[in-house]
């Protein structure tokens, strides 16, 4: 307070110069370096209040702080673009998955203009640095034996000609009765499910009955993490700010035990798997995305490693 009373007093002649970091923003030394993201908004439809309070609104607000405490500060953002949701859409629409991409981000790039979010860079996921950059971190995943083959029953649609992806199946849910649930959760009763679960299910596409057969995929083995990341979370949660939701939450994950992940698709829209025998099938959208915040910062400075594999500064 008292140090509040004495700038007051001073006025702002005696405030430090605003900082203005080159172009583009990089880490200093000496400095304290903030990077900012949001949570990157999904590319499928027009983004109303309720998106803008929930994204980026709170991370545009905290930028600004950051930059008026002279922070040398650094915030990315941009549209979440692959993944079945986008495909439904397309179809909705009568566009590609690529068209539905270009119109929404184009969107979405005009409202956060209009409400002038201060990002320092705004882009997307589906460039050639989210390839490289995703499909690098699989390659690292497989060198080191954290990932594994499984076979899988999946529904398959023989009128459509394709294994169904659980947003492209609908039928009734086998916890709550409900309906229209959908093929990886019911919004009824909020469980997750497998799509090979329901009962009475349709293919969204033709409406047909679709069958269940086996196919194969690949899985990140979560188990083989699992003491590694205990060990880590114990040191995060002694010296870290976590909220008490996101401990519960972490906790029940570890207390009920890891399980693989199955992190590939049968979809044609996403990032391509690079590897013999999956190579008709894209990464699981939610193994893909998080690599965006990476590679939307590749794509505003080739310098982008000195922000995500720099924790010196």
């Amino acid at each position: 307070i008292a140090a509040a009373v004495d700038a007051w007093a001073q006025g702002a002649a005696a405030l430090p110069k605003p900082w203005q970091p080159q172009k583009p923003v990089l880490p200093v030394e000496g400095r304290r370096n903030v990077l900012i993201t949001s949570a990157l908004p999904y590319v499928n439809n027009v983004p109303h209040l309720g998106n803008i309070i929930g994204c980026v609104l709170s991370a545009d607000t905290f930028a600004r702080y950051c930059r008026l405490r002279n922070w040398n500060t650094l915030y990315v953002c941009g549209t979440d673009e692959y993944g079945t949701a986008t495909e439904t859409k397309a179809m909705e629409e009568g566009l590609t998955p690529q068209e539905i991409c270009d119109k929404y981000n184009a969107i979405h790039t005009d409202i956060y203009r209009w409400f002038n979010i201060s990002f320092d860079y705004f882009g997307r996921t589906t460039t050639p640095s989210q390839t490289v950059i995703a499909q690098d971190i699989f390659q690292r995943l497989l060198a080191r034996g954290f990932l594994l083959e499984d076979t899988v029953e999946q529904l398959r649609c023989e009128d459509c000609q394709q294994f169904l992806a659980d947003r492209f199946v609908e039928g009734t849910c086998p916890f709550c009765s409900y309906e229209e649930a959908r093929g990886d959760q019911c919004d009824k009763c909020g469980k997750l499910i497998n799509a090979v679960e329901l009962k009475n299910p349709q293919c969204k596409l033709c409406r047909g009955v679709p069958v269940v057969k086996p196919t194969r995929h690949l899985f990140l083995d979560l188990p083989k993490l699992e003491e590694r990341l205990e060990s880590w979370l114990e040191q995060s949660w002694a010296t870290g700010d976590w909220t008490a939701n996101a401990r519960y939450i972490t906790r029940s994950w570890i207390r009920d035990g890891l399980k693989p992940r199955c992190i590939t698709r049968d979809l044609k829209w996403g990032t391509p798997v690079p590897l013999d025998g999956f190579r008709d099938k894209v990464f699981y959208v939610w193994f893909d995305a998080p690599v965006g915040y990476l590679s939307i910062t590749a794509n505003y400075t080739d310098q982008w490693e000195r922000w995500w594999k720099n924790p010196q500064q």
